[in-house]
């Protein structure tokens, strides 16, 4: 597989007006406690169940896909040393041998020191991705905020010898294996993810500024090619219980969790319903046919009104309305 989006714990620093996910918040005493815990028992049975190689094919050429760990926020000190650490460990030697990996932490930045990107590095991350320079989060409201930290981080990252790397989504995969890199971005007007997917805090603050003409399916983190797993442009999230889902946003039900089974099996059953192949080709819009629903009937149920009173339509919504109303009884069906 190209890609794999592993949110390994809950535990956030910060409770952001725009984020997708409610879970993603400050924790203390024995929740902060529950919440490591869980994260601490569940990745090493996740990372077993991992594809046996972290590659993927281009034009005839088998190149390393990369494992993009994050959270939350992944460098709290609750979860950096007893978490991520082991964890990057725990991928760097399953894919030594393998083909190789490339290792990506992601971070809103504003906790990262000289030492951890040190500690980091030493533990083989390929690339820092600091995802936080956008005025949704606080302390960086303005762009001189904003630039004052990436001139921060950057000056940080160049001392450690990295480079600076293309987004994510525009990767090209002919990057130097052996040079590490530092890339910024966040949730700004005209990135891949301006819009805001419907879900979260972002919903609930009325933030999302998508329309049913934005198809988050049909692009990078989206659903698009997620089955096509030998192929460049596949790619899986799985949440800190190890849950996997076609896309970032997250449909309503996992395919599967990476504790019982491992992913080629829930790829494998996927790939046979029509819901996930219509994910899969980036056309939620088809993924009920079989089960009643044409596509205007998806459309339908892809409307919503708002907190604020505003009516609101893009086609996560409808996704979520199918989950939730027929996946189910058609899950019986396969």
């Amino acid at each position: 597989m190209e890609s794999i989006y592993y949110v390994m714990s809950w535990l956030c620093h910060r409770t952001c007006r725009h984020c997708y996910e409610d879970r993603f918040r400050p924790y203390h005493g024995e929740e902060l406690e529950r919440v490591v815990a869980t994260a601490r028992s569940a990745f090493p049975k996740v990372i077993a169940n991992f594809p046996k190689r972290m590659t993927y094919f281009e034009n005839g050429v088998e190149k390393s896909g990369r494992v993009i760990v994050a959270g939350g926020e992944i460098l709290l000190d609750p979860v950096r040393e007893s978490v991520l650490y082991p964890a990057l460990e725990l991928l760097h030697a399953r894919y030594a041998q393998q083909g190789g990996v490339k290792l990506i932490v992601q971070t809103t930045g504003d906790t990262l020191r000289p030492g951890i990107i040190d500690e980091l590095l030493e533990r083989n991350v390929w690339m820092i991705s600091v995802s936080g320079i956008d005025s949704f989060h606080e302390g960086l409201e303005t762009e001189p905020a904003q630039q004052a930290l990436v001139t921060k981080l950057t000056g940080m990252f160049q001392a450690a010898g990295l480079r600076p790397f293309a987004p994510i989504a525009a990767e090209t995969g002919e990057a130097d294996e052996t040079q590490r890199h530092y890339q910024f971005f966040g949730a700004q007007p005209d990135s891949w993810i301006g819009r805001l997917w419907p879900r979260g805090r972002a919903m609930s603050n009325c933030l999302s500024t998508a329309t049913l003409e934005d198809n988050f399916c049909n692009r990078w983190s989206g659903g698009l090619n997620f089955l096509r797993s030998a192929e460049r442009g596949s790619e899986v999230s799985i949440d800190p219980d190890g849950n996997v889902f076609p896309c970032c946003a997250k449909t309503k039900r996992a395919l599967g969790n990476l504790q019982s089974e491992s992913l080629e099996s829930i790829l494998d059953r996927a790939a046979k319903s029509p819901v996930y192949q219509a994910i899969n080709a980036g056309q939620p819009q088809r993924m009920g046919l079989t089960f009643g629903w044409t596509e205007a009937d998806f459309l339908e149920k892809s409307k919503r009104v708002l907190p604020n009173g505003a009516a609101y339509q893009n086609l996560c919504i409808g996704c979520d309305a199918f989950h939730h109303e027929m996946l189910p009884a058609a899950l019986v069906t396969l």
